[in-house]
């Protein structure tokens, strides 16, 4: 089966999961606030495994930088996520080093704008979440909808992350205590 695109849709065709958005809405912040709090650390714990002078390391020409990555979620979270719910358009320009070079500094960068971004999202009532905000495509979206979207970018680029160490053969934590194979060795045959 081929991979599906959004050019491969048809026009206007939303993919839903079988138990639709109702499962997975966002009706108040605070909880949201703790939940991507707690995305945020898995991000940085695996960060943290960077050897530093790999900080600016990729696979291939022209394609994210550890660095990248790391400046890359920052500045969408601050200047892309944070100022779409606020009504206002997306002000995301570069994520190069420019903006943070070295591993301490891009942990700063991250930090500070994390800081910034949590403050603006902590301000939204239970009705904000409920209204439309645009997405940098111009595409109208619920504001809890576009917030849930910026915890599958963070999980997206943290998968990316995780697969560059593994490149380098650098050893990672798993990412909720246990690794497939102590899962494996933990669990009960099924056959």
């Amino acid at each position: 089966m081929p991979c599906p695109t959004d050019s491969a849709r048809a026009p206007g065709t939303v993919l839903r999961g079988k138990l639709g958005d109702a499962a997975m809405e966002i009706h108040t912040i605070q909880p949201f606030l703790h939940y991507f709090g707690n995305v945020r650390e898995r991000t940085l714990r695996v960060a943290r495994c960077i050897p530093a002078d790999k900080v600016e390391w990729t696979y291939a020409e022209g394609k994210f930088t550890f660095g990248d990555l790391l400046r890359h979620l920052a500045v969408a979270e601050r200047y892309m996520f944070a100022e779409n719910v606020q009504g206002r358009q997306s002000r995301y320009t570069a994520h190069g080093r420019e903006l943070a070079d070295g591993l301490e500094n891009i942990f700063a960068f991250m930090e500070r704008l994390h800081a910034e971004s949590m403050e603006i999202f902590g301000k939204l009532s239970d009705e904000d979440l409920q209204k439309k905000c645009a997405t940098p495509g111009g595409a109208g979206i619920t504001t809890w909808k576009w917030l849930r979207s910026m915890s599958e970018h963070e999980i997206h680029h943290r998968g990316q992350i995780y697969l560059y160490l593994s490149i380098l053969g650098v050893p990672t934590p798993p990412l909720y205590g246990l690794t497939s194979e102590q899962v494996r060795a933990r669990s009960v045959s099924g056959g």
